[in-house]
């Protein structure tokens, strides 16, 4: 397992250096992240309000029940009947429990939708940031390619003026050269 960790350990420590070598890539992939976890809210959310409406199917349900209860309760005590009373009595009081421990899971799967909503919404301004900040990293390596194209572009063109028997500013050099020559040659051979 040593050699594992190890070698897990280096891997690690040389993505870590790359990424910080290469922001723009780094940027990238914290952009992919923050898509993911904010996709992984959407979902969260969509799974909680699915079972926030289940429950309140099971609550309004569960009301029409005691609702029925309820009126046998009074039915049973109008008609005296003593037998059905308690018994209609306990399960309303069952019933109506039930419902008040629906209600606290559905207030606080609520709470939850709630909670997931800010944090969808703080995934999505953060990597509204994150794609600024590469659009700006992005921006920042056109101009620098575009600075060092055009000095590669100057120091070449002025290369190419060097060599060229085009050049105008060559052809006067040696104009001027060669006059002086003669002119060299025309004094020492006159002396």
């Amino acid at each position: 397992m040593g050699l594992f960790d190890d070698l897990s350990r280096f891997l690690e420590t040389r993505l870590e250096e790359f990424l910080r070598n290469n922001p723009q890539l780094e940027l990238q992939a914290i952009e992919e992240k923050l898509r993911d976890q904010e996709q992984e809210a959407l979902n969260l959310m969509t799974d909680l309000h699915l079972r926030e409406q289940k429950m309140q199917e099971e609550i309004l349900a569960l009301a029409q029940e005691v609702q029925r209860w309820h009126i046998r309760v009074d039915k049973a005590k109008a008609a005296g009947r003593f037998d059905l009373l308690e018994p209609a009595q306990e399960r309303e009081a069952a019933l109506l429990r039930e419902g008040n421990q629906r209600w606290g899971q559905m207030e606080m799967v609520r709470e939850r939708i709630k909670q997931t909503e800010e944090l969808q919404r703080k995934i999505q301004i953060r990597r509204q940031e994150v794609q600024v900040k590469a659009a700006q990293a992005q921006a920042a390596r056109a101009s620098a390619k575009v600075e060092q194209q055009w000095q590669t572009t100057g120091w070449n063109q002025s290369n190419s003026y060097i060599h060229s028997a085009a050049d105008p500013l060559e052809k006067q050099f040696r104009q001027w050269e060669m006059d002086e020559e003669l002119d060299d040659l025309k004094r020492n051979l006159g002396r």
